[in-house]
């Protein structure tokens, strides 16, 4: 009894010291609100003046609601790392068994202490598993930051270019709208037709209906664009009224295509997936061997006799030789080897393809240019012509309406152009956090190290 007695102090300490270790829950309620900014004065650091398209690229990467949400899974990560890295815990057994009946004189007690040896051995790579699984996060994290910087980059050049389209766009409907009352009023006195009134009201119809249309287009943009910055619809951001784009060189960039892959943080991420998932074909490959329990036990019957020794327990792989996690990791990293070569291939397929539309619509811009040289001149002739009586109705409004179009056709152009070239430059990260930001080894190289 004083041997009981003994033990259990210790185990009533160590009881209460384990305690006193454990985590501890605290509630963590939802908003209640959506986390939008309902002014200006409500975003920290904002500059007072209009906003570069670099500003705005910028801005989105901080404030993006997705992006915040996206940045607390490198916690979850690390939080894996953390339990991937802890070494499992000893067991310890014991009982009491008091004396009922019989010649004994004293309760009999036993106590043992174990080890599981296998997951010991699978320690080392399923840590190393976990941390790639991190590094795959954090490239994740960085491409979906390149992802948001494009949008935000190709939505505000749309509302620059967009608000310069605006003024021309209301010119043809205002110089259209005054063609038209001064055919109505030729019609009512009776010094013109109905024939003679149709172009001019087709035309402010058309012309009615581009405004209309590119209203809807910029509403619709800064709409898109206040919602990647996390701002409310109803807020206006102030733009500058420049395109502030990095550089383009179609040459260099169809030059670095052969770097991409060190370069490209969704590729990297995929190669740290597949680096992850290597390890745990290792950790698959080691737990087929049999379950090993190391430890010691000792114990005393009821006559005070009191034996001690180690011992062990083996699994026998009769018939779970762990083949079936086996042959799944097997298949899961030749199904993530070949997700990879089917990335590398549209990666660089994606920025060839954008580099022939970028040089073909940019032909197309410079012959647009040119006629619409020709257009306005011709326009300002018919003006000159009409207002001396030398040209009717209808060819003036034509020529009128021929000039507008190709004002909007170079403009529409010259948007495709620079949607084209934000979307390669996004491609390519230029101007964005460069992969070395993240710190990590590139998993091709690491795994070789290991």
């Amino acid at each position: 009894m004083p041997f009981a007695l003994g033990l259990r102090i210790p185990l009533l300490l160590g009881l209460g010291l384990t305690v006193a270790g454990c985590a501890h829950y605290a509630p963590a309620p939802l908003p209640e609100a959506a986390p939008l900014a309902p002014a200006l004065a409500a975003i920290p650091d904002l500059p007072a003046r209009p906003l570069t398209i670099g500003d705005v690229a910028a801005l989105a990467v901080a404030r993006n609601p997705d992006l915040q949400a996206a940045r607390t899974r490198r916690g979850v990560a690390e939080a894996q790392l953390v339990q991937a890295g802890v070494l499992p815990n000893p067991s310890l057994t014991g009982a009491i068994l008091p004396l009922l009946s019989g010649a004994g004189s004293v309760p009999a007690w036993n106590l043992g202490l174990a080890q599981d040896i296998k997951s010991l051995i699978v320690l080392k790579p399923k840590r190393r598993s976990a941390r790639d699984s991190l590094h795959q996060v954090e490239a994740d994290l960085l491409w979906q930051e390149w992802q948001v910087a494009g949008q935000a980059r190709q939505l505000a050049a749309d509302i620059v270019l967009g608000d310069r389209l605006r003024p021309m766009l209301e010119q043809a409907y205002a110089l259209m709208a005054k063609r038209q009352a001064a055919g109505r009023k030729a019609l009512e006195a009776g010094n013109s037709t109905l024939a003679t009134l149709a172009p001019s009201a087709v035309a402010l119809q058309t012309a009615r209906a581009a405004l209309l249309q590119q209203d809807q287009a910029l509403l619709a943009n800064r709409h898109k664009l206040n919602a990647l910055l996390g701002i409310a619809p109803e807020v206006v951001l102030p733009l500058a009224d420049a395109i502030d784009l990095p550089p383009f060189q179609p040459t260099e960039i169809r030059a670095m295509l052969a770097t991409l892959p060190q370069r490209r943080p969704d590729l990297l991420a995929l190669r740290a997936g597949y680096a992850a998932q290597d390890e745990q074909l290792r950790v698959a490959i080691l737990s087929q061997f049999p379950d090993l329990v190391l430890g010691a036990s000792v114990s005393s019957d009821n006559a005070k006799v009191i034996n001690g020794g180690p011992n062990a327990q083996i699994g026998l792989p009769v018939f779970d030789r762990n083949q079936g996690n086996i042959a799944i990791a097997r298949a899961t990293r030749a199904q993530l080897n070949r997700e990879y070569a089917a990335r590398l291939a549209t990666v660089t397929g994606e920025v060839g393809a954008l580099l022939a539309e970028h040089a073909q619509i940019a032909l197309q811009l410079a012959a647009t240019r040119h006629d619409l040289a020709e257009a306005r001149r011709a326009a300002d002739r018919a003006a000159a012509a009409f207002a001396a009586a030398n040209l009717d109705e209808r060819a003036f409004v034509d020529l009128l309406g021929t000039r507008f179009s190709k004002e909007q056709e170079a403009m529409t152009l010259e948007i495709a152009l620079i949607d084209r070239q934000v979307a390669i430059q996004t491609l390519i990260g230029a101007d964005l956090p460069a992969v070395d930001t993240l710190g990590f080894p590139d998993p091709g190289t690491a795994g070789a190290a290991r």
